[in-house]
This record gives C-alpha cells, structure tokens and sequence, in this order.
C-alpha cells in the first residue's frame, strides 16, 4: 500500500505577507495579519455558498517545508517528538490546515489568520461549522 500515488490539484494560490518560515506565526490564529486565497479560474464555481460563512478551514501545501523528517523537537518543549502529533510543517506529507475568518469572498477570498508561506498551493477549503467542529466534550 505505501506505493500507492495519489495526485492532488491545487485549487489555488495563498498571497500572504510571510515569505519566510521564521516570518510566519506559530498558529494562525495568533496573527491578525491579512492574506489572500486566489482561486485558479477552473474551480470558481466551487466558491459559491461560502459567503454565508464568517470562519473556513484552508488545506495549503506547505511548498517550502522538508519532507523526509519524522521526529522534531516542538517549540518551547526540549523532547522530540514525532510528527504527527506536533503541527510542525516537516512531515512526510507537508498539508498545512488552519482556521481563519473569511473577510471577503470571490475569485479573491480575503482572510485573517492564515499562517500559510505567500505562495503556498491552497488544495482545499471547508467551512467552519461550530455544532460539528468543536468536540463540545
């Protein structure tokens, strides 16, 4: 199974003030920083409906992250860990995910805390909904 390829399409393209990891927040919901989601032409209709939204999920291709690292030493913490249970960008399959307000919707979607490097594949968007999306334990 490990063989199996899987061909993902970004559906578009984050323009964001951070060009440099070290430039980019820890999460995104630390930053009040401002990006922009250009979506490509071919998936404009899969747009419609989500101005009803004040909050999506953005699934981003972290381009510039390395790919063969499986252990890392989270920050503020002294003991590596493995990957997947950090939220580092290195990792085997580098997809980062972060929640962010949704200020503008159309070929642009304008968004505030995104974490996401400027030029980072955007490869999919959800919405936020609150009922489903917090374990309310």
């Amino acid at each position: 199974m490990s063989d199996m390829e899987i061909r993902i399409r970004p559906v578009g393209v984050v323009r964001s003030p951070f060009r440099t990891r070290r430039d980019a927040p820890a999460q995104g919901r630390f930053s009040r920083e401002e990006s922009e989601i250009h979506i490509f032409p071919e998936y404009l209709d899969a747009v419609d409906g989500l101005e009803l939204f004040s909050h999506i999920f953005v699934l981003y291709w972290q381009h510039l992250a390395e790919r063969n690292v499986l252990r890392v030493v989270p920050r503020g913490k002294k003991k590596k860990r493995g990957v997947f249970s950090t939220r580092a960008p290195a990792r085997p399959n580098p997809v980062g995910l972060c929640l962010v307000e949704l200020l503008e919707c159309g070929e642009i979607l304008r968004v505030r805390g995104l974490d996401a490097l400027d030029g980072s594949p955007v490869i999919d968007i959800k919405p936020y909904y609150e009922d489903i999306d917090s374990p309310g334990f």
